[in-house]
């Protein structure tokens, strides 16, 4: 047995989920958005993000080609500047390696 709609059912049935795909294109474009741009942006974004929506779109796929650099093993470390622990004032990447070695580490000591 198929069920029948009346077309007038049918066109609201399709006007609303037309607006929910809009919707949710406009929401991924704006996670997208978020996670191109520094930390401190994208982790204000995602501190108001309900944990239901990460899984509405492909975060990790997302994260992974946003997050993407061009940096090989070997290659000079792109030139970035970033706040002390002790008194918050920006240092640059490129004023502390002018007659020394730097070594960077990203990663947790406890």
């Amino acid at each position: 047995m198929r069920l029948k709609m009346k077309p007038t059912n049918r066109r609201w049935a399709l006007s609303i989920g037309g607006v929910l795909v809009v919707a949710w294109m406009a929401f991924v474009a704006y996670i997208d958005w978020a996670m191109h741009q520094p930390p401190e942006v994208f982790g204000h974004v995602m501190m108001h993000m309900p944990m239901p929506a990460y899984f509405l779109f492909p975060f990790e796929t997302m994260w992974t080609q946003a997050r993407f650099g061009h940096v090989n093993p070997g290659d000079q470390a792109p030139d970035f500047a970033v706040k002390t622990l002790d008194t918050k004032t920006p240092v640059q990447l490129a004023s502390l390696w002018a007659g020394k070695p730097v070594v960077l580490v990203f990663g947790s000591y406890t």
